[in-house]
């Protein structure tokens, strides 16, 4: 059986390679490129199971090299983390917005970026398989959303949650995880057409993780990007 292939797509030597040596140590097959037209060139031939886009690039940017592969269809399925320095905040903001599914702050630790590949991997095969979207069950059940009903029970509790509510809840816990944007919870709520001010979702989340109560935690705050549905919860103390 074939290796997954990571494409990492970094400019500086010494990082593509030590993103490179994890890679394969983990068994993935670990492919490089130094440029955004040398990236798009290579996914579009052959599309990876993985791409590891850094941001700052010396010709087409990350963030257009993630637009690009989410607009063709061979590569639009293809999952992206992007790897970024701190004060690229507004880059990581759009990137998700158009796509990419997780990101890594530079400096970052080789563990933790190899955390992120194999979540990434891992929700990318689940959602690969069919499975009923009408319930879901997160948190070993203790959390069941019933689209059909209209209902969630939280430890086998029925909850009374407004629509928006419902909806923020059932858009995160599809994927967790995956990183949502503000635009991004109100578009899949609400729809694209709706105008809100963005910071009506915390107002939103915050009554929501109220009526969670034990597992307000599974909706989690990712600061200055969104919020993202907890991939597991640790009992409060």
């Amino acid at each position: 059986m074939s290796k997954p292939r990571v494409l990492i797509v970094e400019d500086e030597p010494d990082i593509a390679e030590l993103m490179r040596f994890h890679c394969e140590r983990e068994g993935y097959e670990a492919r490089t490129a130094a440029s955004g037209k040398i990236a798009l060139e290579a996914v579009k031939k052959e599309p990876p199971a993985l791409v590891l886009l850094d941001l700052m690039l010396p010709d087409v940017g990350g963030v257009e090299v993630c637009r690009r592969m989410k607009q063709w269809a061979e590569t639009k399925d293809v999952p992206v983390v992007m790897v970024t320095a701190k004060g690229e905040e507004s880059d990581v903001v759009a990137g998700l917005e158009i796509g990419a599914d997780d990101y890594v702050v530079k400096p970052f630790s080789p563990r933790v970026l190899m955390a992120r590949v194999r979540a990434v991997m891992r929700r990318n095969s689940e959602e690969s398989a069919p499975a009923p979207t009408n319930r879901i069950e997160r948190l070993d059940g203790r959390l069941v959303i019933d689209a059909d009903r209209h209902v969630v029970t939280v430890c086998g509790d029925v909850i009374d949650l407004t629509v928006t509510e419902f909806g923020i809840l059932a858009h995160l816990a599809q994927r967790p995880g995956f990183v949502r944007t503000r635009d991004q919870i109100i578009a899949a709520v609400h729809g694209r057409n709706v105008v809100l001010s963005s910071r009506t979702i915390d107002v939103h989340v915050t009554a929501l993780r109220k009526k969670l109560a034990d597992l307000a935690g599974c909706v989690e705050t990712v600061r200055g990007v969104g919020y993202r549905f907890a991939e597991s919860l640790v009992p409060a103390e």
